[in-house]
């Protein structure tokens, strides 16, 4: 056996979102997000499940950070509700709101661990979907504001912050799919959503680079290397095609100020409601990317446009047809985290990267000795964090990892169903358990490393 070891000072964390974890969904002068809208419609979430309570980590995070600092980790990556802190998506801030942050913030500095402040993790307040939502331009302007509101009251103490996590995601799901919040199928509106969310990448960061010269910037971006299903050119060429919409319809604006072209027929500029000087505000010069990733995509060539007009279709859902399943039903593939990292390196002139999120979701109740034994979860995670090693190796600049996620939470449209956690969590009493995986990904963070 050989000892695998990480660089020293690389960041081992863990990762949560808002509304997946915090409850409290009208508490102290909350506004109504598109998630609190959206899961109150039957049939939109898996058992009619809510994210009301959730962990109830509004009222528990002092429990959340102790099991941070169990694990030994150094890093913690969480999302601010927008609606928590501007209720109405503009105007004043809600002062509870931002007190709830501040002492979140404070009591992670007091036990070490950084905060990985991201700003948006979908959860727009309503009255701003009301008015349109993401395609909707005016929406950049109002996420500079809020952003602005954050930053001037936690930028004294908050270095590194993440704008966005994953707009492929949020922007498809949410305008074109329409199976979450707000959603809506609307192919017009859904392009114009991607266009404003390149917006406020430019606007958010110039906001945040305003209150703090010296902030350390990225987004999380969804990654997900695409191969051609067989090895014929024209399968080869919508892989590439594939992988310029679905892995850098973001990321090339923010760092280029320009768009990939990955459609047969020309991009949608009328849809996406492009104006002349666009191209500079989407200029979003990032310190460093944070990386999603979950499995890789097989992509095959398709004879009548494809998905969105690409030529390409993505085979299958979550993965390719060779690796274990998760119970989500996502492949264990970790040769595509070491494929991502290594593209993104090549591609974009070796920056930063930190990876963001990654983990799978298999249910493992305590049994009765009250241990959550889940060696799945760890197989994963070495064979992950392996793939992650030998990027580094290969000269990645890879700063940190946080395991997605802390805690067992609710998966969006999945309600409850679906459990990440490295804590299990009593839905009916809000207990956490360390599950297995959980200690042992401590082991790795408190000795940087683990035996292979």
């Amino acid at each position: 056996m050989t000892r695998l070891r990480f660089p020293d000072g690389f960041h081992w964390g863990a990762a949560t979102a808002a509304y997946q974890i915090e409850g409290a969904w009208r508490a102290d002068g909350k506004g109504e997000s598109i998630w609190d809208r959206f899961v109150r419609q039957p049939g939109r979430v898996k058992s009619d499940h809510r994210g009301d309570v959730a962990c109830d980590s509004y009222h528990r995070f002092e429990e959340d950070i102790a099991l941070l600092r169990a694990m030994h980790c150094s890093s913690y990556r969480f999302s601010i509700s927008w609606p928590r802190v501007q209720p109405k998506g503009k105007g004043e801030a809600n002062a509870a709101g931002l007190d709830y942050y501040g002492r979140l913030v404070d009591t992670l500095l007091d036990a070490g661990i950084r905060p990985l402040v991201t700003l948006y993790h979908w959860d727009l307040p309503q009255t701003l979907e009301n008015l349109g939502g993401w395609p909707n331009r005016d929406t950049a302007g109002r996420f500079a504001d809020y952003v602005d509101l954050v930053a001037r009251r936690l930028g004294d103490r908050v270095s590194d912050w993440v704008l966005l996590n994953e707009p492929g995601i949020f922007t498809t799901l949410g305008y074109l799919i329409g199976i979450h919040a707000p959603g809506r199928r609307d192919r017009d509106a859904f392009f114009a959503a991607t266009h404003t969310v390149n917006l406020a990448q430019g606007e958010g960061l110039r906001a945040l680079r305003a209150n703090r010269s010296d902030a350390r910037i990225g987004s999380a971006f969804h990654w997900s290397p695409c191969e051609p299903r067989g090895d014929h050119d024209e399968d080869v060429s919508a892989s590439e095609r594939w992988h310029a919409w679905a892995n850098t319809w973001f990321l090339e604006p923010a760092l280029h100020g320009r768009y990939p072209e990955p459609f047969l027929a020309g991009n949608p500029w009328e849809a996406m409601g492009f104006r002349d000087g666009d191209l500079e505000r989407i200029r979003a010069p990032y310190d460093f990317l944070g990386v999603n990733l979950y499995t890789r995509t097989l992509v095959e060539a398709a004879a009548d446009g494809g998905r969105l007009g690409t030529g390409a279709n993505p085979v299958g859902a979550f993965g390719g047809e060779d690796g274990p399943r998760t119970d989500f039903g996502w492949e264990v593939w970790p040769r595509a985290l070491e494929d991502a990292l290594l593209r993104i390196d090549r591609d974009y002139d070796r920056p930063t990267l930190e990876v963001t999120e990654n983990g799978c979701s298999y249910a493992t109740p305590p049994d009765p000795d009250g241990v959550a034994r889940d060696s799945a979860r760890i197989d994963f995670y070495r064979g992950y964090l392996e793939a992650a090693a030998r990027a580094i190796d290969a000269g990645v600049d890879l700063r940190g990892y946080h395991a997605w996620s802390l805690l067992d939470n609710f998966e969006w449209a999945e309600g409850y169903h679906q459990r990440f956690g490295l804590c299990w969590v009593d839905y009916e009493t809000g207990d956490r358990t360390q599950k297995e995986s959980g200690r042992w990904y401590g082991t790795v963070a408190a000795e940087n490393g683990f035996e292979t």
